[in-house]
């Protein structure tokens, strides 16, 4: 019969974001021979390489390679993964140690030292790639070993946030001796040390994960394998579910089929729903002759109707969102809501008036066609309605691949342009700055000094991440008065699953990553 479990535990750290967590669902250790769990997505990797990726490719690494700190079952904050101990060793915040497991190894074989560990974060910086994680390690300074299982990470100003960088995905530690210093890898292959090994993958399609035999680290592994199916659209993809041609559907389910699934007469299928963190947003490129002018980017804001989207396009499956930093972390605002109020032309086109624009402002805007759900299509048709319709703009519409959607805007090719975000970890200070300075995870330069050389250092000096509000407060408003980045929708979590498949409330990490190795099959009832 149809289940939908709505029990969900609330993460401490988090207030009232609602993580997926246990519920007493049943589960059961996989058997030897179990045929692989089988899950469906429509956000495919866009590269198997940790020094290229500051997206949803996490998805793959989190259960490929292994990070120093990672975030067990109920854990809000970063626990040791391949590290046994991480901790501060100073009063200022500035140098960082961890102690390595004795005895880890990569999948192949090789050993994961504290060598492995310094190469693959230089590796990082060294290749410095367009959109990849590089500008996660602004405050670093360098990386030491002592001996082989000892690392020493010195910072250049106190960042209190570091360990949660060290357990994203993008500090995964690769095999030095598969991975070029200076090249991103661009073949089918990875090689870690996680919970599973890539057995095999098609770009795009699918990719076969197996257990890894000298795993060493927190994850408790409740199946074999798995396999990940990379789909074009949610209807496919819940028709696979339907099928039984997959068990687990996470990320791009579309609104139709999420309300589908919540009907009776989805038999036989469970749907796990909770708050999330994931958000949705428009950028503006600085350089375009029209998306330059702060005046056009503020009249956007003034005319974009969000409950309009939430609830036409989305049928109410998300929630309108009035600033970058998401309902449910400590210092979220209303910024956008408490400037610009409802959607009004009249107010939109004083400010245009204002700045001597009297004709309409033509603008094009583009998103993905296979990133973040069928609905995305959508999604731009209401704001090209909304806009057109206010008289002030002429709006064309454009879209391409994720891949090549990426390498479009990394070269400045978009006047405005679509993007989403799940959270690195979850910290208001990760909806800020990966978004400004002049590397960042948009490839679309943001200045701003007073965020990026006073705000944020100050929050990353505090522990006490509710004694810093007032600093986020402050760079919430800054990023509403520029307007280059223009928050539409906060997203919930879903996951949908056969009715004999246990783990969907437990699979989803602080970062609504999904750790595989916590699905099972039911063998009793």
């Amino acid at each position: 019969m149809f289940n939908r479990n709505r029990c969900l535990r609330p993460a401490a750290a988090i207030a009232s974001l609602s993580l997926l967590a246990g519920c007493g669902v049943l589960s059961d250790d996989a058997s030897d021979g179990e045929r692989p769990i089988t899950v469906g997505t429509t956000s495919a990797p866009s590269t198997l390489d940790p020094a290229a990726s500051w997206d949803g490719s996490w998805e793959l690494f989190r259960n490929i390679y292994q990070t120093l700190l990672a975030y067990p079952n109920g854990a809000t904050t970063p626990q040791p993964d391949a590290a046994r101990a991480c901790s501060f060793t100073d009063a200022s915040d500035r140098v960082y140690r961890c102690e390595l497991r004795a005895g880890t190894t990569f999948a192949d074989g090789h050993p994961l030292d504290a060598r492995a560990v310094k190469y693959s974060i230089d590796r990082i910086r060294a290749i410095d790639a367009p959109g990849g994680p590089a500008g996660l390690l602004g405050s670093l300074e360098e990386v030491r070993t002592s001996g082989d299982r000892e690392v020493v990470f010195r910072l250049n100003r106190p960042d209190t946030t570091f360990p949660f960088v060290l357990a994203t995905p993008a500090l995964s530690i690769v095999d030095p001796a598969e991975y070029s210093t200076h090249t991103v890898r661009n073949d089918d292959k990875a090689f870690g040390s996680g919970p599973y090994t890539l057995k095999s993958y098609q770009e795009g399609r699918r990719a076969e994960l197996v257990r890894n035999s000298r795993y060493k680290g927190y994850a408790e592994r409740r199946n074999d394998a798995v396999t990940i199916r990379y789909f074009q659209d949610s209807a496919s993809m819940v028709k696979a579910l339907r099928d039984r041609r997959i068990d687990v559907t996470y990320r791009g389910l579309a609104a139709d089929d999420i309300i589908a699934l919540q009907g009776r007469e989805a038999k036989d299928l469970q749907l796990v729903e909770g708050a999330g963190a994931d958000i949705d947003y428009l950028v503006f490129n600085p350089k375009d002759p029209w998306a330059g002018r702060p005046a056009v980017r503020r009249a956007v804001a003034q005319v974009v109707d969000r409950p309009a989207l939430a609830h036409t396009v989305y049928k109410d499956t998300v929630d309108p969102l009035y600033s970058m930093v998401p309902k449910g972390l400590t210092g979220h605002t209303t910024a956008f809501f408490d400037h610009f109020g409802d959607p009004s032309v009249p107010k939109a086109r004083r400010i245009l008036a204002e700045a001597g624009i009297t004709g309409k402002v033509p603008l094009t805007l583009w998103y993905t066609t296979d990133r973040y759900g069928s609905q995305t299509a959508l999604e731009f048709q209401e704001l090209e309605r909304q806009l057109e319709g206010s008289g002030l703009f002429t709006i064309t519409l454009r879209s391409r691949p994720w891949k090549s959607y990426v390498a479009g805007y990394q070269k400045g090719e978009y006047p405005v342009f679509g993007r989403g975000w799940s959270p690195d970890f979850p910290d208001a200070d990760n909806f800020i700055a990966p978004f400004v300075g002049q590397h960042n995870a948009l490839g679309t330069p943001y200045p701003s000094p007073e965020i990026t050389k006073a705000l944020l250092p100050e929050t990353r000096r505090v522990s006490d991440r509710a004694a810093v509000v007032e600093q986020f407060e402050q760079a919430q408003r800054i990023m509403m008065d520029d307007a280059r980045l223009l928050p539409l929708w906060q997203g919930k979590q879903y996951v949908a699953a056969g009715d004999d498949i246990s783990g969907g409330e437990r699979a989803l990490d602080p970062s609504s990553i999904m750790t595989m190795w916590e699905l099972s099959r039911k063998t009793s009832w």
